[in-house]
């Protein structure tokens, strides 16, 4: 997408010694895998850089997607896959005919972004979807797929969706889903929202009854809602349900209850206030949602209403059983509120194999262990939490891999990033794997060493040492906090 800046380049100035962490989750740092690596060397884009994961796991395959190759002012040379089997073992690859990168004979695109993965059951395929940047103008015309039919062995090359039918098309944000339970009266049905910056963020639905190989005419929601980040969600009944960033400074979601023929008008999740991340730091209160057995939807989000005088970010979160009636928002207990340090980007993943006040649900995160660093002086370090019983308490925070300097990952126009959104994905047997991008320092005289990571072994659900979730001492919110910028920009 067309890239505006309104916010300054990063000018970073790298410490020698990283400072001493004033605060970080309990447990050891879990060890990882690296699982991806950027191959490309195209001078246009940085290398090495992976980043922005999204994940989904059935049938014992997961499946992470990502960018690779990230351009300053936005997407990335291609778009990357990692596939973990059932015995554990990753392969990895990269997204056919998408850029001069992929397919430097005859390239479609100039760039690519926004990658999101689903897996339709019915019709024994996996569905990537991703936002491509034209040539010169670097406008997004419409949302591509790429599909595979033998388990994430294989990708096909990209199937357009098609734009929607008004004049200024230029895409963002896009998220697809597949209606995996056979009983639903939809099942089969896939769906991918994302948003028209050509209409100030309006947001839209497309569905494909044929496996991803077809895709419907754009819908907007009744009401025409305006936001971005939206990650729709399917009920057992083949209710969609879609929580997203409302730019009225709200987390909000719209359903639809006819197989994605018509949408409804968007009902208020939360307010949300944002505390600005020190560094420059990319992020927003994009919400990651997730689906438990029943149906309960679960959307989390970085919020700072629990910390003195609004001084960092937790991750809170909310839950519904019909995407109309929400709970309030409740605090993620990974440490105290004077602990001094900022948690943001959530990925929250919850176990279809499980529900209501059973529900296990897993999230990972990024944070500062002290929210008041500088860019020369700031910590990034992955980690995970989860919980046993539905979010009602919490427990098992650990650190993901090492911590990173900001000059360790890549720049953009918008700050350094590692991702506007994460994700995690629970396994058939109930452990769960995160997949992040994780930078180390470069050798050989490369600019970066920024790759996609996962645990070495699959992480288990804490059951013991909980700590209940938050639902008191949050000052009144009113809106969107300070530091949040992100919709004058092009988010790509």
């Amino acid at each position: 997408m067309t890239i505006i800046t309104n916010r300054p380049g990063r000018v970073l100035a790298l410490a020698a010694v990283l400072a001493p962490a004033l605060a970080a989750p309990a447990g050891a740092s879990i060890a990882v895998t690296p699982v991806s690596n950027d191959p490309f060397t195209n001078s246009s884009s940085q290398h090495a850089t992976e980043l922005e994961p999204d994940t989904f796991s059935d049938h014992g395959t997961t499946v992470a997607t990502f960018q690779v190759g990230r351009f300053f002012n936005g997407g990335a040379s291609d778009i990357g896959w990692a596939r973990r089997d059932s015995l554990g073992a990753w392969t990895s690859g990269f997204m056919p005919s998408m850029t001069a990168q992929s397919d430097p004979a005859n390239p479609n695109f100039e760039r690519v972004s926004d990658a999101s993965v689903a897996y339709d059951p019915k019709d024994g395929v996996w569905l990537v979807s991703s936002i491509p940047l034209e040539f010169g103008t670097l406008r997004v015309p419409t949302v591509y797929v790429n599909r595979s039919t033998d388990d994430g062995v294989t990708w096909s090359d990209p199937v357009p969706t098609p734009p929607p039918p008004v004049k200024k098309v230029d895409l963002d944000k896009n998220w697809t889903v597949c209606d995996s339970t056979a009983s639903s009266r939809h099942y089969g049905n896939c769906y991918t929202e994302f948003d028209n910056f050509g209409e100030n963020d309006l947001e839209y639905m497309t569905r494909s009854i044929d496996g991803g190989k077809t895709w419907s005419t754009p819908r907007f929601p009744a009401g025409k809602p305006k936001g971005l980040g939206g990650q729709p969600l399917v009920q057992p009944d083949g209710t969609v349900i879609v929580p997203f960033e409302a730019l009225d400074g709200k987390i909000e979601a719209f359903r639809s209850t006819d197989g994605g023929q018509s949408w409804s008008h968007a009902a208020v999740v939360s307010n949300v206030v944002s505390h600005a991340v020190a560094g420059n730091l990319r992020t927003s209160p994009l919400p990651s949602a997730e689906i438990d057995g029943a149906g309960n939807v679960y959307v989390a989000w970085q919020d700072c209403r629990f910390r003195p005088r609004c001084s960092a970010n937790d991750i809170v979160f909310s839950k519904s059983s019909d995407g109309v009636n929400w709970t309030d928002a409740a605090r993620i207990p990974i440490d105290g509120v004077d602990s001094g340090a900022d948690h943001f980007i959530p990925g929250l993943a919850a176990d279809r194999g499980t529900s209501g006040s059973s529900a296990r649900l897993a999230l990972t995160y990024y944070f500062y262990p002290d929210a008041a660093c500088t860019a020369a002086t700031c910590q990034l370090q992955a980690g995970t939490i989860s919980s046993p019983d539905g979010g009602a308490s919490w427990g098992g925070n650990d650190t993901i891999g090492d911590p990173m300097t900001l000059g360790q990952i890549a720049d953009t126009s918008q700050g350094p990033m590692v991702g506007d959104y994460i994700s995690t994905s629970f396994l058939a047997d109930g452990t769960y794997v995160p997949v992040v991008a994780i930078g180390k320092p470069p050798a050989g005289g490369a600019a970066f060493d920024e790759a996609m990571y996962a645990p070495s072994s699959p992480l288990t659900v804490a059951t013991t040492s909980l700590t209940p979730a938050a639902t008191t001492g949050a000052a009144p919110v009113t809106g969107q906090g300070t530091g949040e910028t992100h919709h004058a920009l092009r988010n790509n």
